[in-house]
């Protein structure tokens, strides 16, 4: 199993109402009915909690992206698909691209808990 966890930035000049609308009434089901998501196993959002914003000025990260694929083939053949372009250009109506950070992870070491016990809902 491999994850792609990505660090996420709004665009300048979206709110962060606007961004978690997006993300997940636009992007998530952009990924969900494309010919790339088809490559996905599980697709994760974890937005950042609007009351976590304080109007400081500096906005932190805006949420984690967690993309699951059974192997590394399947996470290429996820950016080969066609329709790939169409995400990407989603990505870059709502996402600081330049400031976006991911890394690709395999077999976690899980050192407390279960999956059984940590309800995700």
């Amino acid at each position: 199993m491999v994850r792609l966890t990505c660090m996420l930035r709004r665009k300048e000049g979206l709110t962060p109402e606007e961004f978690h609308h997006h993300w997940r009434t636009v992007h998530g089901p952009l990924i969900a009915a494309s010919q790339s998501g088809s490559h996905v196993i599980r697709y994760e959002q974890h937005p950042r909690p609007l009351d976590d914003y304080s109007g400081d000025g500096d906005p932190g990260f805006d949420g984690v992206t967690v993309q699951w694929f059974e192997s590394m083939a399947s996470y290429r053949a996820h950016m080969a698909e066609p329709d790939f372009g169409e995400i990407w250009q989603d990505i870059e109506r709502f996402l600081d691209t330049s400031r976006m950070h991911f890394v690709i992870t395999h077999n976690p070491h899980l050192v407390m808990g279960d999956d059984e016990s940590f309800p995700l809902a």
